[in-house]
């Protein structure tokens, strides 16, 4: 039976996702591992089921800045889709998980002949355009603590689950500050009761409370991609 996680495939018609199966391929991504370094030849697009995926712009003297991070909500390269075959950024693996994968070649030759993936794919760039554009604001307009609220939505989202495998040294990069900081606010959203946090893992213990805490960045997010699996 088709996979039932990933947004995207689950939103194609059902004569496309028949057509896909037999090349698409279960893999697990394990933390830290790098699908794509910057202007190299794209091998595989990868559509997470349970793995949580960043895009990381990489500046001069090694630092990384975070423009997207993709889950079952969508797919990792959007170059094959656009018909490009690498990418300026470096993708990486922030959550270990699962993933479906299919050949770059063969992707493409499904561009060509599946007209509702086509359209679907080209939707979803549309979308993720618009979350990078909504994170730069997200960054220069709204409080540090707001914005990791936002961002623990987001990853819950992505992952399915409430129990995140998340290190404060990786939320601290995902939200661009301090770790001191990051230590800071995930112990204010424990002692309020909305998350429980031990070493390795942030559960989410009160949904609707975190959702009270985040800025508005989260819900028009949320919006942007019902619209994208309605339409």
């Amino acid at each position: 039976m088709f996979p039932p996680k990933n947004q995207l495939l689950t939103a194609l018609p059902s004569d496309g996702r028949d057509h896909l199966t037999p090349f698409l391929e279960a893999v697990n991504l394990s933390f830290g591992q790098i699908l794509y370094e910057p202007n190299q030849a794209i091998e595989y697009a990868y559509f997470p089921i349970t793995a949580v995926i960043a895009h990381l712009n990489l500046l001069e003297g090694g630092r990384e800045v975070e423009s997207a991070v993709i889950g079952n909500e969508g797919m990792i390269g959007i170059p094959l889709i656009l018909g490009t075959e690498s990418i300026p950024m470096r993708s990486i693996v922030q959550i270990a998980g699962t993933a479906l994968r299919i050949p770059a070649t063969t992707l493409q030759a499904e561009l060509n002949m599946n007209r509702s993936l086509h359209t679907l794919l080209l939707r979803y760039v549309q979308t993720l355009m618009n979350q990078i554009a909504q994170n730069l604001t997200c960054t220069h307009l709204h409080a540090t603590q707001e914005r990791c609220c936002y961002l623990l939505l987001l990853l819950q989202d992505r992952v399915g689950n409430p129990e995140l495998s998340l290190t404060l040294d990786l939320l601290s990069r995902m939200v661009g500050v301090r770790r001191d900081r990051i230590g800071e606010i995930v112990t204010t959203l424990e002692r309020a009761g909305l998350i429980h946090h031990q070493r390795g893992r942030i559960t989410i213990l009160d949904r609707a409370g975190l959702e009270s805490a985040a800025c508005d960045c989260y819900q028009i997010l949320r919006s942007q991609f019902d619209r994208t699996f309605e339409e």
